[in-house]
């Protein structure tokens, strides 16, 4: 049985096999029975197939599902950000301490160049884009908002790629900027409970851990 292969595709990936981001060729093949070197009968098709180009290893195509370093750490960053505005917006956004905790959060996980004011003026923004003030979510999350939308869009995509410990990093970070300025109040906990169904972390996982994240000495 002979396989002859054609590339129908190209393009980056992670490869599982060198450990990193690689080029790829999406490659898909024809069966056929060949006598003596010789092709004579079709036997239906095959692939299609992710060919690393470095060590030349064959996936299935859902190696591409997996996010490349590059994306993953875009996809990390964006997360972080999403989380520390929600959060602020719940409730925190004009005290120095909840956005100097979350303005370290946020570059930590790669903007650089984060500021106070640039995130105050981000939770102004979702305000007049929402018409309502900052502490929205204690009407809860499902009403819609457009918070509750980018949560999801950040994390939801991001959580089955993530360790339990990295699902669970994300969420007390946001603990730590709701916890700055106090205690949770009703729409810091709407907002975190938020953030844990979208990390796909049950209901008793995420009240334990902002439980010990309030137990923590500040």
């Amino acid at each position: 049985m002979r396989t002859t292969w054609r590339t129908v595709g190209d393009g980056e990936f992670f490869c599982p096999e060198c450990g990193g981001d690689r080029n790829y060729r999406r490659r898909a093949g024809r069966r056929r029975f060949a006598l003596l070197g010789v092709p004579l009968l079709p036997r239906g098709a095959a692939g299609p197939v992710v060919e690393c180009c470095s060590c030349h290893d064959r996936f299935g195509a859902e190696a591409l599902d997996h996010p490349t370093t590059t994306r993953f750490s875009a996809m990390l960053r964006d997360a972080v950000h999403t989380v520390a505005l929600a959060v602020l917006t719940a409730g925190g956004a004009e005290d120095r301490a909840a956005r100097e905790v979350a303005v370290g959060a946020v570059r930590c996980a790669g903007f650089a160049d984060c500021t106070g004011e640039q995130l105050l003026a981000l939770v102004e923004a979702l305000a007049a884009d929402t018409g309502r003030l900052p502490g929205c979510f204690e009407d809860g999350l499902e009403g819609g908002t457009v918070l509750a939308i980018e949560l999801h869009e950040a994390l939801e995509p991001l959580a089955p790629h993530l360790a339990p410990a990295g699902r669970e990093g994300i969420l007390l970070q946001g603990a730590r900027i709701a916890l700055a300025d106090g205690p949770y109040s009703p729409a810091e906990r709407e907002a975190l409970a938020a953030v844990g169904r979208a990390l796909l972390l049950g209901h008793e996982e995420t009240e334990r851990l902002l439980a010990a994240a309030a137990r923590m000495p500040s």
